[in-house]
């Protein structure tokens, strides 16, 4: 019997005839009881491509088995050895987790006792079973994969797909799911893993890259970052001014990519470019050095699609720079929000200063999103104060509103108008007018590439360019202080680069940006961050305060995910429920 389980040959969709095929002549192999990483960037087909190997899609050109089985002529015979967690939460949220539960069970044609065994096992593996009677629709991020997690597997599949199962998910929830995959693993079940998290495709035991359509590798991840021994290194001793030595950095001709890791930058060579020469930049930071580093899956993902964005933010070089707000920004004391008798935040306090970036980290359901849109005028505090810009939030929320740029954490702009009405419309939220409205658009089409896209309507874009015109909506106005709620969630890592290019360039204009993440490699671009955790901040410091408190004789050097997960742990063993 062949230890391939799924073959795929010369495998071909198109949507459209008049446009290019979302995948070109994909063969791959895919081997039984195994994790495949499968990633790419926005809009590169891998959704496509899992909807082909679960019999959803016919092909253009091309096959693909399953068990021996074609998923053309033999659909049903795939389905029933198959479970599917598809991107976007797909169960009912009117619905309790047991009535979720149950409405998948019907389906699988689960009943008696294997139900009873199910729902009893799956309950206990998900950790869902005090929460049976609660509306989906109520539970946190985590806790909704966790029960589309269980849906997929009510009836036990020989291959398990999941499209990004966890994009928006805190550390921890993420950490969670893992562990239940490799559990499946044990079991002998098959799982396709699309992420955009490119540390859990290291963690696979094989990796697809896709890009535009087509596979760029096949194999193992350690392989493909094999292949950058020698062009990666860190740049030390700019701890007070990484930030902007990134920016530098990145336009040295011989750098393909470069990222904030910790106390250090972590920099990408070119192949086939010399080690840069650093004098011009040590007249600025005479402490820097520079020293070989291990490449990572990340590094040879980036450095195959042909390195990161560069250096230059058109968003940052367009904006003025701030000059009139005071030293403390943003200011929240005792900010408390009740809902009935839910207390979503619990007496929030913090300061943030002009230029500064100051992240929000903490589980879903922590009370992130409640604080951020009270400090933004969307929520009325139930107590406490907070001043924003120098505006009382209760007083004059109108004049926090036209100070402010807000990029919710769901899409929230109008779905039924294109990328150009959008613009226009919010241009005039924000009391642009005339030759300045005009102007303001063109120059948002413009620095995000929206050109192509511009009569296109909102809904339809991928997930990358509706980030995109979300980000340009809250920007197009110059906005002295910024709130950004997960605004790269779900996007690939070049994408996330882009952001954060702009994010920075904004910043070294005076621009002050409050952010809520669940990627702990973006949040080391923060200055200081809060963690929240049971709807009240439990400490706050800079990243590597928080990594140095989280260290213990096992991990003497902790990542700023291992801090999340230990302080919160250290959290819950001292003030237990």
């Amino acid at each position: 019997m062949s230890p391939e389980l799924i073959e795929i040959n010369r495998l071909s969709k198109a949507f459209n005839a008049h446009l290019p095929p979302v995948l070109k002549q994909i063969t791959a192999q895919l081997a039984k009881g195994k994790i495949c990483g499968l990633v790419g960037p926005d809009g590169s087909g891998k959704t496509t491509l899992l909807r082909l190997i679960a019999g959803l899609l016919l092909p253009t050109e091309g096959s693909v088995k399953v068990g021996g089985f074609d998923t053309v002529g033999e659909a049903s015979e795939i389905h029933r050895m198959i479970g599917y967690m598809p991107q976007k939460f797909g169960l009912y949220e009117d619905l309790s987790v047991g009535q979720n539960l149950r409405l998948y069970a019907d389906l699988r044609g689960v009943v008696g006792e294997d139900r009873k065994n199910s729902f009893e096992k799956l309950l206990k593996f998900t950790n869902l079973a005090p929460f049976t009677h609660r509306l989906a629709g109520r539970l946190s991020g985590g806790m909704k994969q966790k029960l589309g997690l269980a849906c997929a597997l009510i009836k036990k599949p020989a291959l398990l797909l999941l499209d990004e199962p966890s994009v928006g998910v805190d550390p921890i929830s993420r950490k969670e799911l893992w562990q239940m995959v490799e559990e499946l693993v044990k079991e002998g079940i098959t799982v396709i893993w699309s992420t955009a998290y490119l540390d859990e495709a290291e963690k696979c035991g094989q990796v697809l890259l896709l890009n535009e359509g087509k596979l760029l590798y096949q194999g193992e991840s350690r392989r493909l970052s094999e292949k950058l021994n020698g062009r990666v290194f860190k740049l030390t001793g700019a701890t007070s001014q990484k930030r902007r030595l990134l920016i530098e950095s990145l336009q040295l001709p011989e750098i393909s990519d470069g990222v904030i890791q910790g106390k250090e930058i972590r920099l990408v060579i070119k192949a086939g470019a010399l080690q840069p020469d650093l004098g011009t930049l040590k007249k600025n930071y005479p402490e820097i050095a520079l020293e070989p580093a291990q490449p990572r899956f990340e590094d040879a993902f980036i450095d195959l699609l042909g390195g990161g964005p560069g250096g230059r933010s058109a968003l940052a070089e367009a904006t003025p720079k701030v000059a009139s707000l005071k030293e403390e920004v943003i200011i929240a004391d005792k900010l408390t929000k009740k809902f009935d008798h839910f207390i979503a935040a619990n007496a929030v306090t913090f300061t943030v200063k002009k230029g500064e970036i100051f992240g929000l980290l903490g589980p879903n359901g922590a009370g992130k999103s409640t604080t951020f849109k009270m400090m933004c005028g969307l929520l009325k505090p139930t107590e406490g104060e907070a001043t924003v810009g120098g505006f009382d939030l209760k007083k004059a929320p109108g004049k926090v509103r036209s100070k402010i740029g807000y990029m919710a954490q769901k899409f929230s702009l109008y779905g039924s108008l294109s990328v150009r009405q959008n613009l226009d419309f919010f241009s005039g939220i924000y009391h642009l007018a005339g030759h300045q409205r005009q102007e303001a658009v063109e120059r948002m089409i413009k620095i995000f590439n929206l050109a192509p896209y511009s009569n296109t309507k909102a809904e339809t874009l991928s997930l990358g360019f509706k980030q995109r015109l979300a980000l340009s909506s809250s920007t197009m106005h110059h906005p002295e202080i910024l709130f950004l709620d997960e605004p790269t969630s779900g996007v690939d890592p070049i994408t996330r680069r882009e952001f954060w290019l702009h994010i920075n360039g904004l910043v070294e204009k005076g621009v002050t940006i409050m952010v809520t993440t669940h990627f702990m490699d973006e949040a080391e671009y923060c200055d200081r961050i809060a963690l929240i955790y049971r709807s009240q901040i439990i400490t706050i410091g800079t990243p590597d305060e928080l990594k140095a408190a989280s260290a213990s004789s096992e991990n003497h050097n902790p990542t700023l995910e291992d801090a999340f997960i230990r302080l919160i742990a250290d959290y819950d063993r001292k003030h237990p429920l």
